[in-house]
């Protein structure tokens, strides 16, 4: 997935066209641990019962989460379980009418056999993007800034800084090189994954580059672009970028469960992470790992219950309590959806449009992630992970979300594609 559209991956590369949100380290694949210990944890669906083979909804409905379809998908996670290699997964799918599912498996720690749970904290990688360009999004509305400014004009030292502008930086089409696929990062990091990065280190790595591609021409997904829209919003802001995030973004929508690390910090209790972005190849446990170096572009934590309420108001611009968190106008523009590579997905501004789902995913070492909304049937789903190892050149991430997204809306399959992970 050029890094997924989801998260940040080290070096995976964009997924050329499409995966839009991951912080990627490029690293050969590989199994992710011993079968999973399944361990449903709560589940729980409303209306009457209905055959398993009753016909599903039209395009843009959602089938009503009955003990027979809550069946169904506890069946499809654990197939994806097996299959990846998967140690733990929690799910969540929620609609105003149509019941809701909630359900955990597997382990969080193999080294005590901890099992998975919905009230864990998890590292949310490229979701992170959501936020920092919430907050861009914001400055845009309090006439701090315009989106059609030259990053030059906040950024020294950017190459073409006086034509790419923050729409394009936000909307991946700023033809600037993805500092996480460099190889002298990928050293750095994976042989001392626990160190600090400043913002500027990453950006001399992604400088010491040639610009793919003019400004504009194409779609390409990079981590390089949030750095620099993070460091706008600090400047524009007025504060740094985690406090501006927490007071403007975290504090409005109620998500007292997510946070902008200064370090590597993770809240109690949390999964243990699974990742073979190792210097070895070998898999390892990156839940202590350092995530300053994905910074604005990946290096959140959240829970289950904010990321659902993130879901409805990133894909609407509406706060919970009913009052506008984005105008209308600046709204319209993020979901202004340019084509990429992979057919039936777009990407705005710094979000996603899979099939009709709004949101994005997100993925670094040891986690996945995926955030999005259906607006026709106003269905959030959530899939929280604790590995980011592919399987079959596929995210575990987009194998739970397309199995899921099958049962429940067969009309709106959430199927983002990955690229392997290549040095």
């Amino acid at each position: 997935m050029t890094h997924s559209c989801s998260c940040i991956r080290l070096r995976r590369g964009v997924v050329t066209a499409v995966a839009v949100g991951m912080v990627v380290v490029p690293v050969a694949s590989g199994a992710a641990g011993a079968a999973p210990v399944l361990v449903p944890t709560v589940v729980t669906a409303a209306g009457p019962p209905a055959p398993p083979g009753s016909a599903p909804a039209a395009d843009g409905d959602f089938r009503e989460l009955t003990p027979a379809v809550a069946q169904q998908l506890d069946e499809a996670v654990q197939r994806v379980m097996r299959e990846a290699n998967v140690p733990g997964v929690t799910v969540g799918l929620w609609t105003p009418d149509k019941g809701r599912y909630v359900r955990s498996f597997g382990i969080a720690d193999k080294s005590n056999g901890r099992k998975m749970s919905s009230d864990m904290y998890i590292r949310i990688g490229s979701e992170t993007k959501t936020f920092t360009v919430t907050a861009l999004l914001e400055l845009v509305d309090q006439g701090k800034l315009n989106l059609d400014d030259p990053i030059g004009k906040y950024i020294d030292g950017v190459p073409n800084g006086n034509t790419i502008t923050l729409r394009q930086l936000a909307g991946m089409r700023s033809g600037l090189f993805n500092y996480s696929e460099d190889a002298d990062f990928y050293k750095a990091l994976t042989s001392d994954p626990r160190r600090p990065f400043t913002p500027q280190q990453l950006l001399d790595y992604a400088f010491k580059h040639p610009v793919l591609f003019p400004p504009g021409e194409k779609f390409s997904y990079c981590n390089t672009n949030l750095i620099l829209l993070g460091l706008v919003v600090e400047k524009a802001g007025g504060r740094p970028l985690g406090d501006f995030i927490r007071e403007n973004v975290l504090a409005p929508a109620g998500m007292h469960d997510t946070l902008f690390p200064a370090g590597a910090e993770f809240p109690n209790p949390h999964a243990q992470g699974y990742t073979n972005q190792t210097a070895s190849g070998k898999i390892e446990d990156a839940a202590d790992w350092n995530p300053s170096w994905g910074w604005a572009a990946g290096a959140m934590i959240s829970d289950l219950e904010d990321l659902r309420v993130w879901a409805r108001t990133v894909a609407t611009g509406i706060l919970p309590n009913g009052e506008t968190m984005i105008s209308a106008a600046t709204q319209k523009q993020r979901l202004t959806t340019a084509p990429t590579t992979i057919p039936g997905a777009g990407y705005g501004l710094g979000i996603f449009n899979v099939q009709g789902w709004i949101g994005h995913n997100g993925s670094l070492p040891g986690y996945e992630t995926l955030t999005v909304y259906l607006p026709e049937a106003r269905a959030t789903l959530v899939v929280l992970l604790n590995t980011d190892v592919d399987h079959d050149g596929a995210e575990p991430s987009t194998l739970f979300g397309e199995a899921i997204t099958k049962i429940v809306t067969p009309g709106n399959v959430y199927n983002l594609p990955a690229q392997p992970a290549a040095r």
